[in-house]
């Protein structure tokens, strides 16, 4: 345990001094405030809906903005594009030291595989929990300041309901990051995860749910990919009719999005840890 914690106090180091870390970090916090509250803001205040806010009428597109709305509004990005940006945080993480050839040696010198490549995974984790709990903070103030400024109502979100919407976000960007983690270890390189990882998520995903439409049994693997859970569990906190956001989904229900990313967490982290202790570091 000693070591286990030394080695994740390593890697916070690492990370905290490390200009991709807070620049991937800083994209996803100005990506969800751009999306959820400025584009949303600016129509609202424009006078007539547009697309821009999927034509939604003003007084909801107003009720979205606002403080209560919080733990629905900063959820609903997390599964495709704040998915993207963490799974490429996880590919650089693991496969950097590859490149680098810093794994050679930290395994090599330090302490077991297991336990260095354990402390990496439990940082990338504390930065998940810490990030998700950043945007619910940033989204309450700037959603405070609105309220301000259109004379609404201030009321905070429901405890139960803040609560459910940061364990959604933490669940959504943990299987994500270690998703891009553990192709990270399989390429043994960033270029190749972080490509193959965007392909994924942004394309195959996507087509394989279309080809599901016309080919019914394949629905019983597209039901249960990655994605489809991910954005199935931000879909279950969404209360607005009308057009979702891209990669937000209804397919399976808050409790088996939470069953299948459970198993995926498991399953990315187990084969992780299980490629840097069998395989050779070169």
């Amino acid at each position: 345990m000693r070591d286990l914690l030394a080695s994740t106090r390593a890697e916070l180091l690492r990370l905290r001094k490390w200009p991709a870390f807070w620049i991937i970090l800083g994209t996803w916090l100005l990506l969800n405030l751009t999306f959820s509250y400025l584009f949303n803001y600016l129509d609202y205040t424009g006078g007539e809906r547009s697309s821009m806010s999927d034509n939604l009428p003003k007084d909801v597109l107003l009720h979205q903005m606002l403080p209560a709305a919080v733990p629905e509004v900063f959820t609903q990005g997390m599964a495709m594009f704040g998915g993207a940006l963490m799974l490429i945080l996880g590919a650089l993480v693991l496969g950097s030291g590859y490149g680098w050839g810093t794994w050679k040696t930290v395994l090599t010198q330090g302490p077991s595989r297991l336990t260095a490549i354990g402390g990496t995974l439990v940082a990338l984790a504390l930065v998940v929990v810490a990030l998700v709990c950043a945007a619910f903070l940033a989204d309450l103030a700037v959603a405070s300041l609105i309220a301000v400024s259109q004379s609404e109502s201030l009321a905070l979100p429901a405890a139960a309901l803040s609560v459910n919407g940061i364990l959604t976000g933490i669940m959504i960007l943990g299987m994500w990051t270690l998703a891009g983690a553990c192709i990270g270890t399989i390429a043994r390189g960033p270029a190749l995860a972080v490509g193959l990882g965007l392909v994924w998520v942004l394309v195959v995903e996507n087509l394989l749910r279309g080809v599901s439409g016309l080919f019914g049994p394949l629905a019983a693997v597209t039901d249960h990919l990655p994605g489809t859970a991910a954005g199935s569990l931000a879909g279950a906190m969404r209360s607005v009719e009308g057009p979702a956001t891209p990669g937000v989904l209804d397919i399976l229900t808050r409790g088996e999005s939470l069953v299948v990313l459970g198993i995926y967490l498991v399953v990315f982290t187990a084969g992780t840890l299980w490629l840097v202790r069998r395989r050779d570091l070169v």
